[in-house]
């Protein structure tokens, strides 16, 4: 590994420790780089998600050397349970050569803080309570060269220097913007609201969603652009949540909290989802999606995960693709990091934004399609009540939102997705 040439001088700077962050740190110091990973919270820490992961981020946690045994508190699910238009229907995850046959359920509060443990044992150097504000630029070349930030519990002022810089700073990434990289408003956006109750149906082995979201507070029923997920924990708690994207009508008008307590109440009263049984409060957050920030490398900084919008617009998943990026933009950089010149290393660098077009552009292009058909309720109540019936279709569907296809050797229904995915514009 190479030795750092002081305390706040590494090879590369981290800023952000959620999936994306530590995953990057992790390959990059496995490799023998010099890597500083900078967190502005404190383990263990909460964030809002599902809690849900399904056999893409199950393969990443298992490239990380994570053990994901029942005993080291891991719950696995056999896939996922669909229902809507009338129907139940209960699909296994595929059995593919790419990616494992289960999912895994963990509480992010602690998730995260595993793969950041597990980046400092490769040789990560953590920073917890590292505020990150403004970037050091080279006025000659325009180059990220480090980082301010605000350290510890007296906010020491501290700069923290880098050839190289990754914003891992999720959807708010206050360093691209800073970089002047902003927003791409022609993407979609969604936002998850999520809870946590005590409930009979904490271990269920397979994940939950709900293809129709009522709101049936009013004197007629409504149906809501959306969808509604139930995870059982295992330890006694069910985390239920929604997610809804920013392409309906209602995106801004409705106050998502109250309709998930609507949503809840409509359930069976023996599942628990009542205010009494809930243990803590109904938390949001947005979910960038399809590219929403681009480009992905641009004068010393890479973006991965939540900051370079990369969370499915098909379904919503954040962390499998937050963590394959953070391994993507490690694998670039170590390959940089061996060039001889800075004409070579920048020539390495800009690959990093073509392996995402080329890994997930054309894609996230069918998905950007589907969130447009789906922000109509009616679409998506007419693809529920006549989709579920077909098991074979949703055979297909799942493999489709979930991305489980294996690239070479398939079936025929990895062929089919992995064929419109190549011919789809990689935007």
């Amino acid at each position: 590994m190479t030795e750092p040439l002081s305390d706040n001088t590494a090879d590369v700077i981290v800023v952000g420790a959620g999936p994306a962050g530590s995953t990057t740190a992790y390959h990059l110091a496995r490799s023998g780089l010099d890597v500083l990973l900078l967190e502005k919270t404190e383990f263990p820490r909460e964030k809002v998600c599902g809690d849900g992961l399904t056999p893409r981020a199950v393969k990443q946690l298992v490239a990380m050397g994570i053990d994901i045994s029942e005993e080291a508190g891991w719950l696995r699910n056999k896939g996922l349970r669909i229902i809507g238009g009338g129907v139940r229907l209960q699909l296994d995850w595929p059995d593919l050569a790419s990616f494992p046959d289960y999912g895994l359920v963990r509480k992010r509060d602690d998730f995260d803080e595993q793969l950041a443990r597990q980046a400092q044992k490769a040789g990560a150097r953590l920073y917890e309570r590292c505020n990150v504000g403004a970037p050091i630029v080279d006025d000659r070349t325009g180059r990220i060269t480090g980082v301010h930030a605000k350290l510890g519990e007296d906010k020491r002022e501290v700069t923290f220097h880098a050839p190289l810089v990754v914003a891992a700073d999720g959807n708010s990434t206050r360093l691209s913007l800073a970089m002047g990289l902003h927003r791409r408003e022609d993407r979609p956006m969604g936002v998850a609201v999520r809870t946590y109750f005590t409930s009979p149906r904490h271990d269920d082995d397979y994940l939950e969603s709900w293809l129709e979201l009522w709101d049936r507070r009013g004197p007629q029923d409504r149906l809501l652009p959306g969808y509604g997920w139930i995870f059982g924990m295992g330890d006694g708690t069910s985390n239920v949540g929604l997610g809804v994207l920013n392409t309906s009508d209602s995106f801004k008008e409705l106050d998502w909290r109250e309709v998930l307590k609507a949503w809840c109440a409509s359930m069976p009263e023996d599942w628990g989802y009542t205010p009494d049984n809930m243990t803590g409060p109904i938390r949001g957050a947005a979910l960038p999606m399809a590219f929403n920030r681009q480009p992905h490398y641009t004068r010393g900084l890479l973006l991965v995960g939540d900051a370079g919008g990369l969370v499915n617009p098909f379904n919503g998943e954040g962390i499998a693709y937050a963590m394959e990026s953070g391994q993507i933009a490690a694998d670039v950089i170590v390959q940089a990091h061996a060039r001889a010149t800075p004409a070579q290393r920048e020539i390495a660098l800009q690959r990093y934004p073509r392996v995402l077009k080329d890994t997930y552009g054309g894609y996230y292009t069918l998905g950007r399609a589907f969130v447009k058909l789906i922000g109509n309720p009616k679409v998506m109540q007419i693809a529920a009540q006549r989709g579920l019936t077909h098991p074979m279709l949703m055979r297909f569907t799942l493999k489709l939102l979930a991305n489980l296809t294996d690239p070479t050797g398939g079936d025929a229904m990895d062929r089919i997705i992995n064929g419109l995915s190549k011919v789809a514009p990689k935007a």
